[in-house]
């Protein structure tokens, strides 16, 4: 069993920075994709950002130069660098298992408003 911890959300206004985190235990040696996940309030949970474990990244087209995906295997966690933040962001944020959808955490709320 897998269990993922996101963190790092807030209010922030157009153009600033938030950093999320999603720490994952459990189960964790069978991962090989790591997903960062979003849902806006009355919209479908959409694939943001993905990693795999030797580094490849793939970023939906609309955070493409303003999101960044990292991860850090020592700390089994998954980062996102989200610079340029847009009211269109405002979402609740999720990390999951690219390949294999486990259990959804509760996610972090992000809001970009001024």
């Amino acid at each position: 069993q897998v269990q993922f911890v996101e963190s790092g959300g807030g209010l922030v206004q157009p153009g600033g920075s938030l950093r999320l985190s999603c720490a994952a235990s459990g189960s964790i040696f069978s991962i090989y994709t790591m997903g960062w996940y979003r849902q806006a309030p009355g919209k479908q949970r959409e694939l943001v950002a993905r990693i795999t474990n030797g580094g490849y990244t793939y970023y939906a087209d609309s955070v493409k130069g303003r999101f960044t995906i990292s991860g850090d295997d020592a700390k089994n966690t998954v980062y996102l660098q989200m610079n340029s933040l847009k009211p269109e962001d405002t979402a609740v944020y999720y990390c999951n298992d690219f390949a294999r959808t486990r259990t959804w955490g509760q996610g972090t709320q992000v809001t970009v408003s001024s």
